[in-house]
């Protein structure tokens, strides 16, 4: 389990729980995804195997829970093994004080060591803050592409 903290009142970047739902359901509405917490806690339940999949929380002893990212590995036949961040956010109003780096080292962590050879994230074009985040954190921007949908 990845527990993170240092001194008292400090971030902790921890594995997420069940009980963190309503929580992380806000904070996809403000990455554009709006759940509610039964949604999400069943979202939650359905990521497995722990061994495919990670959920981590920055958990604030002043504010609770202040962002999350999923992390999974991608078996491709294209590249070697690699981990992808499938979502992360970081509250309005703690962005920028270390909660998104920290995030995202705990999910590069899980990757290396669950095998994986290198780590990719896609962004949405008209997030050009978080474009300087990741690459802020080593990320370099690679490729546009066009996503494609359909209901099944």
């Amino acid at each position: 389990m990845v527990e993170s903290a240092g001194k008292k009142g400090e971030l902790k970047i921890r594995r997420a729980r069940s009980a963190d739902a309503l929580r992380i359901a806000a904070l996809s509405g403000q990455l554009g995804y709006p759940a509610t917490a039964a949604q999400m806690r069943k979202r939650l339940q359905e990521i497995k195997p722990a061994s495919q999949h990670a959920v981590f929380v920055a958990d604030s002893p002043e504010d609770g829970v202040v962002g999350w990212t999923h992390v999974s590995k991608q078996p491709l036949l294209e590249v070697e093994i690699r981990a992808e961040v499938n979502g992360l956010v970081v509250a309005e109003g703690q962005r920028s004080l270390g909660a998104g780096a920290r995030l995202l080292a705990a999910a590069e962590d899980w990757a290396r060591k669950h095998g994986c050879k290198s780590m990719s994230v896609r962004s949405n074009v008209i997030r050009e803050r978080a474009h300087k985040f990741y690459e802020r954190n080593g990320y370099e921007h690679y490729k546009t592409q066009k996503s494609f949908r359909k209901p099944l």
